[in-house]
């Protein structure tokens, strides 16, 4: 009986995660300026980028409170760098001159449907290569993610200090 008293206890003292749901939309990703991949199929890697989107920002909206729901309507990606032809293959080139870029409108839904914040956003890195993150030094998205980061804290800033 102790076990099971102690195990509940343990349970409700545990800090459930708080976190806002996702309602991503890609409208028309034909016409995005640049997802193209290199040398991959080029759907399969729509597919593996879109969900690296997703899944960051979902990761994004974990700061946000629960009960609540961002929506996101992305209409363009501008992936930093840009594919170019090396003899047979095609490869992607990251310089100064194809910075990342993205537009995209959102929403933060409360529970009763209000719209707490809303706007269209289009974001332009043109000093990408000269903001350096430790933490995204792997990966293949992180011009984009440092964009995105400066975006939400920007955004949500009041709500993110309150937390």
């Amino acid at each position: 009986m102790n076990q099971i008293f102690i195990l509940l206890l343990t349970f409700l003292l545990i800090p459930s995660a708080t976190a806002a749901d996702i309602d991503i939309r890609w409208n028309n990703p034909a016409k995005y300026n640049d997802i193209r991949a290199g040398e991959n199929n080029h759907k399969q890697f729509r597919k593996q980028l879109f969900d690296k989107f997703e899944k960051y920002f979902s990761k994004l909206a974990t700061q946000l409170p629960e009960q609540q729901t961002l929506k996101i309507k992305v209409t363009n990606i501008d992936l930093a760098g840009s594919t170019l032809h090396a003899g047979i293959n095609r490869i992607r080139i990251i310089k100064e001159t194809y910075p990342p870029r993205m537009k995209f409108s959102y929403q933060l839904i409360n529970v009763d449907q209000s719209i707490e914040i809303e706007g269209d956003v289009v974001l332009n890195s043109m000093i990408f290569m000269m903001k350096r993150s430790v933490k995204y030094r792997n990966d293949t998205l992180k011009y984009e993610k440092i964009m995105l980061d400066k975006w939400f804290a920007e955004t949500f800033k009041s709500m993110l200090d309150n937390k």
